[in-house]
């Protein structure tokens, strides 16, 4: 099953250095719902949904390749792609733990998690497409959207098939 857009990504390229746009986007990065979250997520569930694993190791991997385009454009802005987030409230670190995952072994709840946590990316990275002003970070954000909404028609389809 093809989990991935065949389409390019644009080119990994910012306007100019702007930290206030690299710290939003540790969020997409290494945040709760992130694709660091997300690669974890699914490997985990590639070894214990045996009966999926390919569909997981194969979304896990387009998630990868997400992860490496927003650590280089956080990089591009001027900060470092580090695996936590900013409290913007309080100002303090929140790094990545494990404990963002669903450890469920139950197949049904675990492609019901995944969809709605690929719809909550879906609606943080447009989210984050408004808050950003930078076209070029917004047309890569918008190209990831259609890789995670591709996600949710795979996970769908093995929703059909169980």
């Amino acid at each position: 099953m093809n989990c991935r857009v065949e389409k390019p990504y644009p080119v990994i390229q910012v306007e100019k250095e702007n930290v206030e746009y690299a710290k939003i986007l540790l969020e997409d990065y290494a945040g709760e719902g992130g694709e660091d979250t997300a690669i974890h997520e699914y490997l985990y569930q590639s070894i214990t949904q045996v009966e999926i694993t390919n569909t997981l190791k194969e979304i896990a991997i387009v998630e990868m390749h997400h992860l490496r385009i927003l650590g280089e454009l956080i990089w591009k802005l001027g900060y470092p792609p580090s695996f936590y987030t900013i409290d913007s409230n309080i100002g303090c670190y929140l790094p990545w733990t494990s404990s963002y995952l669903n450890y469920s072994l139950d197949i049904h709840e675990v492609i019901m998690e995944d969809i709605e946590r690929e719809r909550k990316t879906i609606q943080r990275y447009q989210k984050h497409i408004e808050m950003i002003g930078d076209h070029y970070i917004q047309d890569i954000l918008t190209r990831i959207i259609e890789d995670e909404q591709m996600h949710i028609t795979c996970l769908l389809k093995i929703c059909e098939e169980l």
